[in-house]
């Protein structure tokens, strides 16, 4: 049987799911009650988890900024559309 890749194992957790997990992963390391060895797992982990967060955040700034770029274009095109026939239907 062929071993599955970390990546295979767990799916990839949401955006907000990560967040809550990492907000709780801050709040036991700032207690300072952990040992040497929980504090290191959990400092991977959060690492791991910033970097998913960062990589969502950047994925939804992309998509919002094509969106806004895309809709920008289409009301110009729409609006240069619609101007020309208004100036064709008043001569």
């Amino acid at each position: 049987m062929a071993r599955k890749t970390p990546a295979e194992a767990e799916p990839a957790p949401d955006f907000e799911a990560s967040l809550e997990e990492l907000e709780a992963l801050v709040e036991r390391l700032e207690r300072g009650d952990l040992q040497l060895e929980d504090a290191l797992r959990s400092f991977e982990r959060g690492v791991a988890l910033t970097r998913h967060c960062q990589t969502a955040l950047s994925a939804a700034q992309q998509k919002v900024e094509i969106l806004l770029k895309d809709g920008a274009e289409t009301r110009t095109r729409d609006f240069s559309a619609e101007a020309a026939s208004l100036d064709g239907d008043d001569e």
